[in-house]
């Protein structure tokens, strides 16, 4: 992925780097220059926190069924691999823009605006994705998640085997199971949340790929050994969690979406797949996640 040009805010407390390809996240980093996110080593992976629109997830056979046509689009959709306009940049706040084109509109048939807002007060760095319908009579169709990737450890001193995600609510429910290929099965997964809220990190939890939440009750998390500095994740406007890793990799993905992969076998039309919200012609969605440094 290309790295020229980041777009970089800072506050007293912390200090954010954004590639406009994608509008990604890329360095996040605390007052004394500690990073916070993904050593992104090849040898695991190169992302660090990729824009998932207008999907979430794979499709089955990458198929995506609208108004009664079929377009070929490829997982978690294409504004992480799309270049946005920067709109506005101070010292504190930028704001990035991606608007439909012949090339999306060839997978998408919908006229569309993405603006992603970074702001930086004090310890939160705020990201808000707002998501226009241009059109005039249709609906806009679509899902949309977050998918930062955060050192894993922390540079903070504790050891990788410290670290643990604790859920603000009980979390009760199973979770979902996806196929090699990424869709969803009927199959679901026991919780591996110790006491219904706290999920002590570790390789084998991954080896079968993402922990899926499709119906999490919680609003944020807190990341972080259980002394020294946290981050807390705060996902009010999304009903979905995902949290990833590759065993052995230095970083933990916290991922709040309004979307997930296909049900196996699914062949029905956009508007019926999980997670999808629709927007009036001319209305807007909004959705924000905010990372907040804690002492």
């Amino acid at each position: 992925m290309p790295e020229a040009a980041l777009i970089e805010i800072a506050s007293a407390e912390l200090s954010a780097a954004i590639n406009p390809y994608g509008a990604e996240l890329t360095h996040l980093r605390d007052a004394d220059g500690r990073e916070l996110m993904t050593d992104a080593d090849p040898a695991f992976w190169t992302g660090h926190a990729p824009i998932l629109f207008p999907i979430v997830g794979a499709l089955n056979d990458d198929t995506l069924r609208l108004d009664g046509e079929s377009y070929t689009m490829g997982k978690h959709g294409f504004a992480r691999r799309s270049s946005f306009a920067v709109v506005e940049h101070s010292a504190t706040r930028a704001v990035f823009l991606l608007e439909d084109s012949a090339e999306t509109l060839a997978v998408y048939p919908r006229s569309f605006a993405l603006r992603l807002t970074y702001a930086i007060e004090g310890a939160t760095l705020a990201i808000t994705a707002e998501i226009e319908n241009r059109e005039a009579e249709r609906t806009l169709p679509a899902s949309f998640g977050f998918h930062p990737a955060f050192a894993w450890p922390l540079p903070y001193g504790k050891a990788r085997a410290e670290h643990r995600i604790v859920f603000a609510a009980d979390e009760p429910e199973p979770l979902r199971e996806l196929t090699p290929g990424g869709l969803i099965v009927a199959q679901e997964r026991p919780s591996p949340l110790e006491d219904g809220r706290t999920l002590h990190l570790r390789d084998a939890l991954f080896e079968q790929d993402a922990l899926i939440w499709d119906a999490v009750r919680a609003q944020s998390v807190r990341y972080g050994a259980e002394s020294g500095p946290q981050l807390r994740v705060d996902f009010a406007d999304t009903p979905m969690l995902g949290i990833w890793t590759k065993p052995g990799a230095a970083y933990i993905c916290i991922e709040p979406w309004h979307g997930i992969a296909d049900p196996e076998g699914f062949s029905g039309d956009f508007t019926a797949k999980p997670g999808v919200f629709e927007v009036s012609p001319g209305e807007s969605k909004t959705i924000a996640m905010h990372v907040t440094l804690e002492p």
